[in-house]
Order: structure tokens, then sequence, then C-alpha cells
């Protein structure tokens, strides 16, 4: 339960559910009628708006008893999922879930920690120690941003001749950006990998993405497909959702010799591909799980 006077609900109302977004895209829209469908409004809130100070509910969001955090920003899902569960209520994805995807290194540790499948990877702190943080993974590999998304700012260096260049050149850039690189094992994978979407820990559905360059995001052009989940897919794409603390997340894998190995999870999944390509309600079993978890929190607070 939120920890403010209007933020308060009962255990015989339906919960009060926010969306928090920077304008409404596909995905936000989706969300909206699925939670229509199920009788229950979702309210939405830009992100831009909240203010205020953080001894208080913010300002600019509606009161209620769970908040779905899709800003653009990973800083601002992280920020407001810390601000509002400090007031008490629900944050979909929680503030762990939305820090720890958001942030490669962390990602990477925890699918260590949890014995999950996962791409060999090094970070260093200098041009200097890049250069052999690079033979500890080998060459060709990718130099990723520790906090970014959508394929950007990420190159693959075939050679230690490319590597010091971009080492040189972030060293030069300077900023948060660009003070630790982080690099992963490339993996030749046709232009081709898989993303599974785990809510609550079962895996709904997967796609398959398939480009003609080697970064195969869907927002530089990459094309989807639908992809039969079988059980080591299942398997290892639930495994790597509760390393990262479980939720509504998507998971990017790629097929190997060896069997499928995780890439990265991502705390704000995007569907808008993958509804119509699989033909699972992926927003509305995101909403079942929201208003699940926000209802059982109702009735908790109500017998305490």
């Amino acid at each position: 339960m939120a920890g403010s006077t209007e933020a308060q609900a009962t255990a015989t109302t339906a919960p009060r559910i926010v969306l928090v977004c920077t304008g409404v895209r596909p995905e936000e829209k989706m969300l909206v009628e699925a939670f229509a469908a199920r009788s229950v409004e979702l309210f939405t809130a830009d992100d831009r708006r909240i203010h205020g100070p953080l001894d208080a509910w913010p300002e600019g969001l509606p009161s209620a008893d769970a908040v779905i955090l899709r800003a653009k920003s990973h800083w601002r899902n992280a920020v407001l999922a810390r601000w509002i569960e400090s007031r008490g209520a629900l944050a979909v994805n929680n503030s762990g879930v939305i820090e720890t995807c958001g942030d490669k290194v962390a990602t990477t540790l925890r699918l260590i920690e949890h014995g999950v499948s996962t791409l060999r990877s090094s970070v260093s702190f200098s041009a200097e120690s890049g250069r052999a943080a690079a033979d500890a993974v080998g060459f060709p590999l990718v130099v990723k941003p520790v906090v970014g998304s959508w394929g950007r700012l990420i190159g693959k260096i075939s050679d230690p001749d490319a590597l010091e260049t971009v080492l040189e050149h972030k060293e030069a850039l300077g900023g948060a950006p660009h003070a630790v690189t982080y690099l992963q094992e490339f993996v030749a994978s046709g232009g081709q990998d898989i993303r599974s979407f785990v809510v609550d820990g079962v895996c709904i559905a997967a796609i398959r993405r398939s480009s003609t360059h080697w970064r195969t995001n869907t927002a530089l052009g990459a094309t989807a497909s639908a992809v039969d989940v079988d059980s080591e897919l299942a398997r290892l794409s639930v495994a790597a959702a509760q390393a990262v603390g479980g939720g509504a997340v998507a998971v990017d894998l790629f097929e190997t010799d060896s069997g499928y190995v995780v890439n990265e999870v991502n705390g704000a999944m995007e569907f808008r591909n993958s509804v119509s390509t699989t033909g699972v309600d992926i927003p509305g079993l995101v909403a079942d799980y929201v208003i699940r978890e926000a209802t059982a929190r109702q009735r908790l607070a109500h017998v305490s």
C-alpha cells in the first residue's frame, strides 16, 4: 500500500494501477487495453512531469497500489521504483530488477552467481587494462556500454588495433558512459537470436529475431518470427529471470552448438512485434500478473 492517505485502498476495491511512460507507445496502448478488458482502469503518467520531496508520494503521479514503470530512461525507472517502494506501493518491475537489468555488469554477475549459462565477458577501467581484459574474452568481441539499450554504442571488434582505437576514443570522451568498458564474447549467430518473455516465473512466449546485420535489435530493423518454447529454452529463460529478481522480463539468448546461452535480460520489455507473431497475449498476461500482485498486497495490508 502507498504511504499517503490518498493512496490507500481497501480489500474490497479494485487495485489502483498507474503506468509511467515517456509518451504512449504501442506497448503502452496495448497495456491500457489489456487492463480495460479486465475491468481495471490503468491510469497513465508522463515521467517528465513527476517531481516532489522524497518523503512524500511523488507529485504528478496519481495515487496507486501498483505502478508499472516504462519510462524511456533507465535511471528514471530506477529512481521512481525506489521512491514508490519507500511509500509502500508495488513497483513493476521492482527496483532491484530494474537496477540489475539496466546494468550489464550487474546482470552478468547475477547470471554467473546463479549458474545460468551466459557469454564470456570482462571489464576494464582504462585503455591499458582494456587490452588485457580483451585477452580474457578473445577476438572477435563486442564492446558495450554498461548502461544502454536498442543496440546503441555497441561495436564488434575484430582485432587489437580496432580495440585500441575504441578504447582511446572512450578514454578521450570520458563521462559515465565510457568510464567502464564492458567486453563480451562475439557469437557468430548468422544475424539471429532469440528473445523469450518471462512473466511471474513462466516463459510465456519466444521470438526469433533475424537481421542482415550482426546486431539483432528490432529497433535497428530486425524481423521477428515465432519460436516454439522447448523445455530447455523455458528452463534457461526462467532461470535467467529468477537470477535478476523475477517479475516480467525479456531474455535475449543465442543458440550455440552447446545449447542456449543468455546474452542479456531486459527489465522493461518491448513486445509490439511479438504479440501477433506468437499469438500470445503478452500485455494481457502482464496485466494479470500486476493485478494479482496488487490485489494480494491489498489483502495483506487489510488483514494487518
